[in-house]
C-alpha cells in the first residue's frame, strides 16, 4: 500500500479516522481539507499561550470525559449497534466501563503523576539536587480506528489532556454513527479551543499527516502505521502506533481444555474477532487438537447458538469489503473447515468459523484475520510452538494456556511480544494501571495510566547545582592527583 490508497487502521482494509467539530468549516462527509492548516494553527495557538498547561484545566478536561461516559454512555452504544450490531453488554463493557476506568484513574493520580520527582545523586554530582518534571509536550494528534471507536478514541485523547496537551483528534469514518455521536459530545464536554475533532475519510488523515504536530497517536495496521512513522519523520515528530498482528495462543499439554476452550472462544469471537489484541490462531499438541476443536464447537454453539448467524450477541462485520476478504481467506487455506464458514450478506454477520491445520504459509496464517475465523494448528510440543511463535512478526498479544508454571515461564521468556496473558485472553489490557502497547511490527510506545500521560509528556530533567563551594576537580590544568581523584 502507498500512501496515495485508502489508509487502514485496525486490521486490513480498515480507513484511519475521521472526525468534525462544529465550530470548523465542514462539508456533509467531514471537514474540508483545505480548511485544515487553520484549524490546526488553531489548536497550535492555544497550546502555545499556555492555555492547557495548569492542572485546573487538564481536571476540567477529564471531568467533561467522565461526564460524557458516564450521561451518554447509552447514546453511544445505540450508535455502535447501528454501525455493526455491536451488543449491548459488549460495547457498554469495551467501550464506554473499560474507558471510563481509565479516564478516573488519570483523574484521580493527576496531581501525584505530574508533580516534579526527585532523582537520587552521586557524590560526584554534590553538592545539588536533581528532578524530573513532567511537561506538556504541545499538540498531539490522535488518528483512531473503527473497531472499538470509543476507547481507542477516548483513551489516548485523555492520556495526551492529562498530560496539558492541544489535541486534534480524527476518528474513523467506517463508525459513522459513533463517530458523529462521540464528535458532538466531545465538541459539548471539552474546550473547543484546544481540542478539535476533524471528521472525514483518508483525505483527512492524510493532510492532518502533513502538519507538524508534537506528538502522534495512531491505533491500526502495520502497514498505515509504516506510513504515518514516515510522515512523522519529517519533523521528527515522537510516535505511538499501536498495531496489530497474529497473537497466538499456545495451549499447553497440561491445561484445562474446557477452560481453554471456553476463554479462547470468548476472545476470539468478541465484537466478531475485530480486535486487535484477539487469539489469531491456536497452537496445540496433535493428540490434543481434536479435543480442544471439539470443546470450542461446543463453546460457539452454547454462546451464539445453532444458527449464529441469527445471534443477538454475535457482532456484524464492518463493511462488504471486509467480509468478502474474510470470504478469501476461506479459500485454498489447506486446512479442513470443523465449523462455520458461512456468513449473511445483508446484515454482514459472518459465523464463527475453526479452520483444523491449515497451511501454515496460507494467506490465513499470513496476515491478521481481525474477524470470526479462528485457525488451530497442531505443534509437537511446546519447544516447537515456541519456535513457531519465534518465526513470525512479533504479535501485539501471546495467550498461554497451562499448570506447569515451568513451561508457562518459558514461553514468556523465549518469546517476544506486546503483552502476555496466562489461562486467559485479553486481560493484560484491562487493568487501567497496567501499560499497554507492541513490539516490533505491533507497535512502539505504551499508554493507559501512568505510562500514558508520561508517554505524552516530556519527561524533563533539571538539575540545580550549589553555587558554593565551586569543586576545582573538573576544570583544567588536568593532573594525576585529579584523576586519581576521579577514578576512586
Amino acid at each position: 500500500m502507498t500512501s496515495t490508497q485508502e489508509p487502514t487502521t485496525d486490521g486490513p482494509g480498515a480507513t484511519v479516522g475521521d472526525s468534525a467539530s462544529g465550530t470548523h468549516p465542514s462539508t456533509h462527509d467531514g471537514v474540508d481539507p483545505a480548511a485544515i492548516p487553520g484549524i490546526v494553527a488553531g489548536v497550535r495557538d492555544a497550546a502555545d499561550s499556555g492555555r492547557t498547561r495548569p492542572l485546573q484545566w487538564r481536571r476540567r478536561q477529564l471531568d467533561g470525559l467522565i461526564t460524557m461516559l458516564r450521561r451518554s454512555g447509552d447514546e453511544l452504544v445505540e450508535a455502535l449497534a447501528r454501525d455493526f450490531a455491536k451488543p449491548r453488554l459488549e460495547a457498554h463493557y469495551t467501550d464506554i466501563r473499560f474507558t471510563l476506568d481509565e479516564v478516573r484513574l488519570l483523574r484521580r493520580n493527576l496531581e501525584r503523576w505530574t508533580r516534579p520527582r526527585r532523582a537520587k545523586l552521586r557524590l560526584l554530582d554534590q553538592p545539588g539536587k536533581a528532578w524530573v518534571v513532567p511537561e506538556p509536550l504541545g499538540m498531539s494528534l490522535v488518528i483512531a480506528p473503527w473497531n472499538y471507536p470509543v476507547q481507542l478514541t477516548v483513551s489516548p485523547l485523555a492520556a495526551s489532556l492529562a498530560a496539558g496537551n492541544a489535541v486534534v483528534v480524527k476518528p474513523s469514518e467506517l463508525a459513522p454513527e459513533t463517530t458523529a455521536v462521540l464528535a458532538r459530545l466531545l465538541r459539548e464536554h471539552l474546550d473547543s479551543e484546544a481540542v478539535a475533532v476533524l471528521e472525514g475519510g483518508p483525505e483527512v488523515s492524510t493532510a492532518l499527516l502533513e502538519e507538524d504536530f508534537d506528538h502522534i497517536f495512531f491505533t491500526g495496521s502495520t502497514t498505515v502505521g509504516r506510513i504515518v512513522a514516515q510522515a512523522a519523520a519529517r519533523n521528527l515528530t515522537p510516535t505511538i502506533l499501536e498495531l496489530g498482528g497474529k497473537s497466538p495462543a499456545i495451549v499447553t499439554d497440561d491445561a484445562d481444555l474446557d477452560l481453554a476452550a471456553k476463554r479462547i472462544t470468548w476472545g476470539k469471537f468478541l465484537n466478531a474477532g475485530q480486535t486487535c489484541i484477539a487469539p489469531d490462531y491456536v497452537l496445540v499438541s496433535p493428540h490434543r487438537r481434536d479435543q480442544l476443536v471439539e470443546r470450542i464447537v461446543d463453546v460457539i454453539r452454547t454462546h451464539y447458538g445453532t444458527n449464529p448467524l441469527s445471534s443477538p450477541d454475535l457482532a456484524a462485520v464492518v463493511n462488504e469489503r471486509h467480509l468478502a476478504r474474510l470470504r478469501g481467506l476461506l479459500t485454498d487455506h489447506g486446512g479442513v473447515i470443523a465449523t462455520g464458514g458461512n456468513h449473511d450478506a445483508v446484515t454482514r454477520r459472518f459465523a464463527p468459523t475453526v479452520v483444523v491445520d491449515p497451511t501454515p504459509d496460507s494467506a490465513l496464517m499470513a496476515d491478521e484475520i481481525f474477524g470470526p475465523i479462528l485457525p488451530v494448528l497442531s505443534v509437537e510440543d511446546l519447544d516447537a510452538a515456541i519456535r513457531f511463535v519465534n518465526d513470525r512478526p512479533k504479535p501485539l498479544a501471546l495467550y498461554v494456556f497451562g499448570e506447569d508454571e515451568t513451561g508457562i515461564d518459558r514461553v514468556v521468556a523465549r518469546t517476544s511480544s506486546g503483552g502476555v496473558c496466562v489461562n486467559h485472553v485479553m486481560f493484560q489490557v484491562a487493568p487501567p494501571e497496567l501499560p499497554f502497547g507492541g513490539v516490533g511490527n505491533s507497535g512502539w510506545g505504551r499508554y493507559h495510566g501512568r505510562a500514558g500521560l508520561e508517554a505524552l509528556s516530556n519527561m524533563k530533567p533539571v538539575y540545580k547545582r550549589a553555587v558554593k563551594p565551586d569543586i576545582s576537580l573538573i576544570y583544567p590544568p588536568y593532573t594525576r592527583l585529579k584523576e586519581r581523584l576521579l577514578s576512586m
